[in-house]
């Protein structure tokens, strides 16, 4: 039954944050405008997915290739 003494000033606690933290959302106006962000994502922008960049690899004679492949171009 003590822990009662314990438990009921701790969820009221807890409520009157959630309380504070509605309030203070709202008066800032994280509510005003529900609709848009649900409906963005069915657009059809195209530019969503950035494009890929292939990274150019140095020639084989080239001063600042790796050596393993300045030895297999040697080779052929």
């Amino acid at each position: 039954m003590s822990v009662l003494y314990l438990v009921v000033p701790l969820a009221l606690l807890v409520v009157g944050i959630a309380v504070w933290a509605f309030i203070w959302a709202a008066g800032r106006g994280q509510f005003d405008d529900l609709d848009t962000p649900a409906l963005r994502m069915l657009r059809d922008d195209g530019d969503t997915v950035p494009e890929r960049r292939r990274v150019p690899t140095p020639a084989p004679d080239a001063p600042d290739a790796p050596e393993s492949s300045r030895e297999n171009s040697n080779t052929q």
